[in-house]
């Protein structure tokens, strides 16, 4: 298994050797293995041309500015998460696919420092995001949820990018002094006595399963979009 910096160089050499040349893809995936290094606050756009061995200004005749190289970004983490993409298999329930799907989403996004922030409230305009849009209504249509379909896909995909930026802020990797959940900065500092219920909790939050927890919140998602459309 090859750390974040050894895959970023292999890559660099592999666009290098076969003499690539420069598009919005490839600026987009070199923004995601830079994105490893140095996080969302440290990318810029003369950062990112410096490690492509540009010029600024080659960069900018593919992506406009900052915010355009960010969607450019997302929509290739969406086509990672299209690509492993499929009809259910016959009896596979809804709620399954939708929980496997969320599964691939999330993966996705953590394989990146700050993925979750890169994925949240960016365009993306792609033919994968389209397709994955019409199997998802077409899956969910046909289970009985007809004008419900769009509405239920969208708490679903806000809960995973939403625990996905969570998940990765408490990596603690954006913290100079060193990451307070899980120096022990949290024991002591809630008073029991007056806050019993709180103290508790926040031994919780120390040490806390990242995994366990979004499979509770995705199956709380779910039972609550099953229980609005049987009861409409």
């Amino acid at each position: 298994m090859f750390s974040f910096t050894e895959q970023r160089l292999l890559w660099l050499n592999a666009v290098k050797l076969s003499s690539v040349k420069l598009n919005r893809d490839v600026v987009a995936k070199a923004g995601l293995n830079l994105l490893n290094e140095v996080g969302l606050a440290g990318l810029t756009m003369r950062l990112l041309a410096k490690e492509l061995g540009v010029t600024a200004a080659a960069i900018y005749g593919h992506v406009k500015d900052k915010q355009a190289l960010l969607d450019a970004m997302a929509t290739q983490m969406f086509v990672e998460v299209a690509e492993q993409m499929e009809a259910p298999r016959q009896g596979v329930g809804w709620q399954d696919w939708m929980a496997d799907r969320m599964r691939v989403y999330r993966r996705t996004m953590l394989r990146y420092r700050d993925g979750g922030r890169v994925m949240a409230g960016t365009f993306i305009d792609h033919p994968a995001f389209h397709r994955a849009g019409e199997l998802t209504l077409r899956t969910l249509q046909d289970a009985g949820l007809d004008r419900h379909a769009m509405r239920a896909t969208a708490p679903l995909l806000h809960y995973v990018i939403g625990f996905t930026i969570e998940q990765q802020a408490q990596s603690g990797v954006d913290y100079p002094d060193g990451n307070p959940y899980q120096d022990g900065r949290f024991e002591g500092t809630v008073d029991a006595e007056r806050f019993p219920l709180f103290a508790e909790a926040v031994q919780g939050i120390v040490g806390w399963d990242p995994d366990e927890d979004f499979e509770y919140g995705m199956a709380v998602i779910l039972r609550g979009i099953t229980a609005t459309v049987s009861n409409s």
